[in-house]
């Protein structure tokens, strides 16, 4: 190995990644109470990326790869090890409130410890190359499990989004889908590449920079939209809409649909759905029910998600508006219409009548 090529790629790496570090542990955030899972998600990531770079640190003054190799592997694998639940545990912070507590966090430090044990002992044993490909996919197959279950919480998230809010809430948070992936397939080639011949790891070292960027970026361009993703997670749901299974007449239709009918079409008749940012406890609000009731009578009578189902009326009169009024531009179209952005209307309308609102007007007349 070129041991000047491999220092400066990490020399490279490591100012980015201690900048990263403290700048997500210390930056302030504003002082609203709602942002405390923000922080607590922040100084996870930052702790873990201060980790891998005390790894990073020790390779460049130490050199210990050119001194023993076997002990290089096993410290990058403990350390991965505990990155991958720092990484995990910072993503699962802001999707679920509810997950950090006393016993899971004594369980995975108990993890680190054992693999941390595993590892000295594999140090001493007969046969290390075996023992240090059996730590590896271990250390993979935690990996993998965090991944799905972060994916598994992400989708849960956006499901719920969809089925109360009639703006794509989810969008601000698809960077978590993106960056979990981006991880994994950083995650799985830090197990397989830690045993990468000596001439190509300056490349694995560079090759991870641009995930930590992204990291970064994504983490200081969230803070803009945290807000409303939190007021998203953080409305309320009566137990008393649980209470009760809703009567049912003879045919079997639940009582309440035909009274829920009936306003609902007198709200679509005032045009209610162009309201930019309405949520599914205003509407159920405005229709004097309970938010439960209006989630099961559009998924039953409609068989759409509640932003799916406005989004369907919006567009409806969006076209309605284009062919009335064919020199209105399409900015006015979309905010007329109800959608909050051009560019939320230009993608929705794409994707239910196959081509852009311009195009679909001109062919339309």
């Amino acid at each position: 190995m070129d041991q000047s090529l491999y220092n400066f790629s990490l020399l490279i790496a490591l100012p980015l990644m201690l900048f990263f570090g403290f700048n997500m542990l210390f930056a302030r955030v504003p002082e609203d109470r709602k942002y405390t899972s923000f922080l607590l998600s922040r100084r996870l990531m930052g702790a873990a990326i201060l980790v891998l770079a005390l790894n990073y640190a020790v390779h460049f003054f130490f050199s210990i790869r050119f001194k023993d190799l076997n002990a290089t592997i096993l410290m990058n694998l403990v350390t991965y090890f505990l990155c991958y639940w720092l990484f995990s545990l910072a993503m699962m912070v802001l999707l679920d409130r509810n997950y950090l507590n006393a016993r899971r966090f004594a369980i995975h430090i108990c993890l680190w410890i054992l693999y941390c044990a595993i590892s000295c002992a594999s140090f001493f044993l007969p046969g290390r190359t075996w023992s240090t490909i059996f730590l590896a996919a271990l250390l993979m197959s935690y990996g993998l499990f965090l991944s799905v279950r972060l994916l598994r919480t992400y989708s849960d998230a956006i499901r719920m989004f969809k089925n109360t809010h009639s703006d794509d809430i989810g969008a601000y948070i698809r960077w978590m889908s993106v960056f979990t992936y981006w991880a994994i397939a950083f995650g799985v080639s830090c197990s397989a590449l830690t045993f990468l011949p000596d001439k190509y790891v300056f490349l694995w070292v560079l090759a991870a920079v641009p995930f930590y960027i992204y990291l970064f970026c994504c983490y200081q361009n969230y803070i803009f939209f945290y807000k409303k993703v939190e007021d998203a997670f953080l409305e309320d749901i009566s137990e008393d809409e649980y209470a009760k299974a809703p009567l049912e007449n003879e045919r079997g239709v639940p009582e309440y649909h035909s009274e829920l009918s009936r306003r609902i079409a007198e709200w679509i008749a005032e045009e209610g759905y162009r309201k930019q940012g309405i949520t599914l406890n205003e509407l159920s609000s405005l229709l004097c029910t309970n938010r439960t009731y209006l989630s099961e009578y559009i998924k039953t009578v409609y068989g759409k998600s509640f932003r799916d189902w406005i989004s369907d009326l919006r567009i409806e009169y969006a076209k309605a508006l284009m062919m009335h009024n064919p020199q209105m531009k399409i900015q006015e179209v979309s905010d007329i219409s109800g959608f909050l952005s051009l560019s939320h209307f230009s993608r929705t309308f794409s994707e239910r009548e196959g081509c852009s609102p311009a195009r679909w007007r001109k062919s339309a007349l």
